[in-house]
């Protein structure tokens, strides 16, 4: 056939029998071979052709965060997201919401990738690129990139020398961790559709797997053991993947796998090809364009981008697809209700006004009693979810099964909330995975369990000892909840306030006052972000006061810190840091460390003269 590579021969006539007959002979096999090819591409095309529109349907309708019966088509909410090449190994310390602060700064300088040329390498290599990492923050569009890349495939619009994309779920993989399967029923498992794949037609194949979610996998990825080369070879899943990723099990076969930086060293790094780093709404432009998409009055979304600039800690998660989709909904809700009184500047606000958006848009599908306020019912199974949220989140779990939430007494049967702000991802085997829409969401459910004022100092400090800062936005919500106005917020809930004004103050005093000393300058920066939730700016106020004056007075730590904190939260990206301006102590200058980071990616200069 035209453009295969099959030896092409015709029979040659000679004067002796035996030229005739292996000149015959070798026709025979070219024509056997041919029709083997032609066999092969008909069993592919017609496994693909029904792969192909089950995929489309799985991927073409999604939801944003959780809405009950609230799908769209894929390509008219969908934005480009930020994909670039490598990874930035510095902020591995930090809380993801605090890395998307450091990465916002660098990445302007970064030429991005589109999520369909994952594979194609830049002009200047000819590396073959057969293994892809992704890494990026929960909620940054990495499974959204997934989802596009797949659709655009089974939709004929790319990639299109992709004979079969086939999708594996490390959340749904968890379920199948102790049994053992061949690479070929594996796919027929998952992918019922494929069934008639047969073993011969697979190993010829050009095929793409995407493992999405390794930072959600509970299987042992060990790549010492044995070798698995054949596609009809029984082993647990966990060899099956790693004799995919390492080559011994398809060696032609492309693999993209997905995961949150922390996860991302489960992968030897021999393994892989090529990093990538899925960055979210970066820019100005790529927030505008998916709040235009989500609001049709333009007034109303002019509104919506002025108040997200206003507040830093707002523009900073904005970054994130899923918060965007927080902040659309609940500013939309009290666009349209007319709600008095200013929009969420917090996150704690953001948070709280969107759980009773959610609980109220619970009660319309279940068609309950309509009102601003938590009944009973409502606050019994919040509580449930928050215990869940809190003692899944010491142990690092973002992902639950049946068993964790009978420990906590829910029922989601009956539960139409749980649709709203916790949802149930897939179901196989008859068993179900669940998670909340975000990590986020998570963290300001188990602070709203876990809120009571003697709590907040040793959650602050058990934070510190924290060496990734996954607690450090659960404190920060922790101590947004004190607030009054996000008390009144959720009182139902939270019940009457114990936190009056002065304890509430004696808070602020502590946190001001609080010896750093063994703290890390990372681990420390989130005590301003502590009191910003508290909206006490006194800290940042005498910052600018300092800056403004001849500089002479010297700097506690504290206000270190503090500066520390102003310059990254700052939306101007420094090109020098000189230290010497500043008059403080060798641990001060430490505690301005966190800023290098907000320096221009080319320059990343840092004067240590004093």
């Amino acid at each position: 056939p035209e453009g295969s590579s099959l030896l092409q021969v015709r029979p040659v006539h000679t004067n002796t029998g035996h030229g005739t007959l292996i000149c015959f002979s070798l026709y025979m096999l070219n024509h056997l071979q041919a029709l083997d090819f032609e066999l092969h591409s008909n069993c592919v095309m017609v496994c693909a052709g029904s792969y192909k529109s089950v995929l489309e349907q799985r991927c073409e309708s999604v939801s944003e965060g959780a809405e009950t019966g609230a799908r769209t088509t894929l390509n008219r909410i969908y934005t480009e997201l930020y994909i670039t090449e490598g990874l930035s190994e510095e902020v591995s310390t930090q809380h993801e919401e605090r890395q998307m602060e450091t990465l916002s700064k660098k990445t302007v300088h970064d030429a991005p990738i589109r999520c369909q040329d994952i594979f194609k390498g830049l002009p200047s290599e000819h590396k073959a690129i057969r293994v892809v990492l992704t890494c990026g923050v929960a909620g940054v569009g990495k499974t959204f990139s997934v989802v596009k890349f797949s659709l655009d495939w089974a939709q004929g619009l790319e990639n299109q020398e992709l004979e079969l994309v086939v999708l594996l779920s490390f959340r749904e993989l968890n379920l199948v961790r102790e049994q053992r399967y061949s690479l070929l029923t594996l796919i027929h498992v998952f992918h019922p559709s494929l069934k008639e794949l047969s073993a011969q037609t697979l190993a010829h194949s050009k095929v793409l797997f995407i493992c999405d979610g390794l930072d959600e996998s509970w299987l042992s990825l060990d790549f010492s053991r044995e070798l698995i080369s054949e596609v009809t070879q029984e082993s647990e899943v966990s060899q099956l993947l790693v004799n995919l990723i390492r080559g011994s099990l398809l060696p032609s076969a492309l693999i993209w796998i997905t995961s949150r930086p922390a996860a991302a060293n489960r992968i030897p790094a021999h393994c892989v090809h090529r990093f990538t780093e899925v960055r979210g709404f970066i820019t100005d432009q790529q927030k505008e364009q998916y709040f235009r998409k989500r609001f049709t009055n333009s007034e109303q979304c002019d509104r919506v981008l002025s108040h997200i600039r206003t507040s830093r800690s707002l523009h900073n998660m904005s970054q994130l697809p899923v918060f965007c989709w927080i902040t659309a909904t609940v500013l939309d809700h009290m666009l349209r209700s007319g709600q008095s009184g200013p929009l969420p500047q917090t996150l704690t606000d953001m948070y709280a006004h969107f759980l009773l958006v959610q609980t109220q848009r619970k009660r319309k599908y279940s068609q309950e009693s309509s009102g601003p306020e938590l009944t009973p019912a409502d606050c019994e199974l919040l509580l449930k979810l928050g215990r869940l949220a809190f003692e899944q989140l010491q142990r690092g779990n973002i992902m639950f099964y049946q068993e964790d939430l009978q420990q906590v007494g829910l029922d989601l049967i009956y539960s139409g909330l749980c649709t709203e702000i916790f949802k149930r991802e897939s179901v196989i085997f008859n068993k179900s995975v669940y998670c909340f829409i975000h990590l986020s969401v998570q963290e300001f459910l188990a602070a709203v369990y876990h809120i009571l004022q003697e709590f907040l100092i040793k959650n602050l400090q058990e934070s510190f000892l924290s060496p990734n800062g996954h607690l450090d936005l659960f404190v920060r919500f922790l101590h947004g909840l004190t607030l009054e106005s996000n008390q009144r917020l959720l009182g139902a809930l939270l019940g009457p306030s114990q936190i009056d004004s002065e304890t509430r103050q004696r808070v602020i005093n502590n946190l001001k006052k609080m010896n750093t000393k063994d703290i890390s300058p990372d681990r420390s920066i989130n005590i301003f972000h502590c009191l910003t939730e508290l909206n006490d700016h006194s800290l940042h106020q005498q910052i600018q006061n300092f800056l403004k004056s001849d500089k002479s007075k010297k700097l506690s730590e504290s206000q270190c810190s503090a500066l520390a904190y102003m310059l990254q939260m700052s939306e101007d990206v420094l090109e020098v840091l000189y230290l010497k301006k500043y008059s403080t102590s060798e641990e001060g200058w430490l505690r301005l460390v966190p800023a290098v980071r907000n320096l221009a990616t080319q320059v990343q200069t840092v004067d240590w003269r004093l």
